[in-house]
């Protein structure tokens, strides 16, 4: 599977890891998203009717820990991080709007058409994510 993310995810992963109590935030994405089949990212809450573009808001390290918008597309095996807040703590909030959950997901389509994404990787220690920009990515 194929890892992609939107410049917001980026950007609010980036400022919650450089704090010290959103710190576990890169341990929680590369346990949750890594070396899995994509059926495995199925369960969460589904905020669309698309069986093959589903919409998923999945709550990572339980209760006060993250909340992560992800769009899969089951055909090319790929999955697109698109947002992620920690449900506590000084940047904490229970949801985003649901203004932004629409804006993210049509940025994430917009953001596939025009190859504006990051590809997810991680170092040779499996302990870290690097974010790159890949050219001529599908």
């Amino acid at each position: 599977m194929k890892i992609f993310c939107l410049e917001d995810f980026k950007v609010e992963f980036e400022k919650l890891s450089s704090k010290k109590s959103y710190r576990d935030i890169e341990r929680e994405i590369i346990s949750y998203f890594f070396e899995k089949p994509i059926e495995d990212f199925e369960s969460g809450v589904r905020l669309n009717n698309r069986d093959d573009f589903p919409y998923i808001k999945k709550r990572l390290k339980g209760r006060g820990g993250y909340r992560c918008y992800f769009l899969m597309v089951l055909k090319n095996d790929c999955l697109y991080l698109m947002f992620v807040h920690p449900k506590t703590g000084t940047s904490g909030s229970r949801n985003i709007t649901d203004e932004s959950k629409t804006y993210l997901y049509k940025k994430v389509f917009k953001s596939i058409q025009n190859q504006d994404l990051y590809a997810l990787n991680l170092d040779e220690g499996k302990e870290h994510i690097i974010f790159s920009k890949p050219f001529g990515f599908h």
